[in-house]
Order: C-alpha cells, then structure tokens, then sequence
C-alpha cells in the first residue's frame, strides 16, 4: 500500500472491453497514462476498439506484455478471480485529476479513483477498488480490496467496507457503519449500524432483503 501515486506517462493495457472499460480508459489517459491495449475474454470484440483502443485477445495475455494493467470490470468478483489468476502483473493506479484526495490517504494497487470523488484524510483503500464519479469518503474510512463505492454514493467518517462490498448509486452511509463481505447496499438507501456479510440491503432505512 502506498500514498497518492504521482502517475507517469506510461503505456498501459485495460483488462475488459465492456462500458466501465470505456471511462477508465479516460480516467487512465488523463492521469498520464497511454492506453495501448484492451484485452477482453469476448471473442467477438476482438479486432474492434474501444475509444480508439484495439481489442486484441482473451485476458490471459496480459502477462506476455511489459506494461502495467488495470482491471477495467465493473463486477467485483470478476476483478478479484483475474487478479488472482495474474499475481505478478504491475498493476496501475489511477486517479482522475479531479477527483481530490488528502495527501495522509493510503491507496493500493489497481484501484481507480474516478472524476469528482473526494477522499478525505486518513482514509484507506485496498486492492482494486472503485471510487466512482462523485462520490465520497470521509475520513479515517477503510474500503479493503475489491470493493466499489457506486456514483454519487457517500460515506461518513469511520465508515468499514468489507472486502468485496458495494455501495449502490446514490446510497448514503452514516459514519461509524459497517459493511460486511460481498455484502451490497442498494441503489439510493441509507445505512445506519451494520450490514453483516453477504446480505443484500436496500431502502431507507437500509433493510435485508437477501
């Protein structure tokens, strides 16, 4: 894990071809990066493009590339079985230069952070997370790996989310709450307390569904 990445101008392949893979590759070409490659396991995307972008082959070929990659795939279990199945790919950060972060907020590997969010201080995300178009995060919150704060969703401070979790668009969180595990809170709810792992919550106030 590391502080805010100063990003250079670097070539870069996107992992999916699907619509996320579309605003990251403009998060990624704004951030100083040079998209070169998409890479998707649909055949028949191969030999389109995608924002100028070729798709050129199933995913599995990102390891015979020297460049950095980012997981450009909305569901978050999809991100972490190909992360996992690629442990030694450098995997890009990517932060849209109007997103605004607090210089003490901690971001790991593969995470991108897209336009207008705010992180705010002491704030800590994991591994290929999602922060998406203007969204929140107050301060001293964790997001661990491979969750997914949706757009226009906020949290207060000292908010937990689990791995894996979701946060639907439009949803607030009260600060202090907790998200469990692959755990989603749906679109435009409002949670107060804690969504244990696995559930599915929706409404206001938030309540298990599934």
């Amino acid at each position: 894990m590391s502080s805010v990445p100063r990003n250079g101008n670097r070539d870069l392949t996107i992992l999916g071809g699907g619509g996320h893979a579309k605003v990251v590759i403009c998060v990624a070409r704004l951030a100083g990066f040079n998209p070169i490659r998409v890479l998707d396991d649909n055949q028949a995307n191969w030999g389109s493009e995608l924002l100028g972008v070729s798709v050129t082959g199933p995913i599995n070929q990102c390891s015979e590339f020297n460049a950095p990659a980012v997981i450009a795939i909305g569901s978050n279990r999809v991100r972490q079985t190909i992360a996992s199945q690629l442990p030694h790919i450098e995997w890009a950060t990517l932060i849209h230069p109007s997103a605004w972060l607090d210089n003490s907020v901690q971001i790991s590997e593969g995470s991108v952070v897209f336009a207008g969010s705010v992180i705010q201080p002491d704030s800590i995300i994991g591994r290929h997370c999602i922060v998406n178009t203007m969204s929140s995060v107050d301060h001293d919150c964790t997001l661990q790996h491979f969750s997914q704060i949706a757009p226009g969703a906020h949290l207060g401070g000292n908010v937990y989310v689990g791995e894996g979790a979701m946060v639907g668009i439009g949803a607030s969180v009260h600060q202090g709450s907790t998200i469990g595990a692959w755990s989603i809170l749906g679109g435009g709810a409002f949670l107060k307390g804690k969504l244990t792992e696995g559930k599915t919550a929706v409404g206001i106030p938030a309540r298990i569904i599934k």
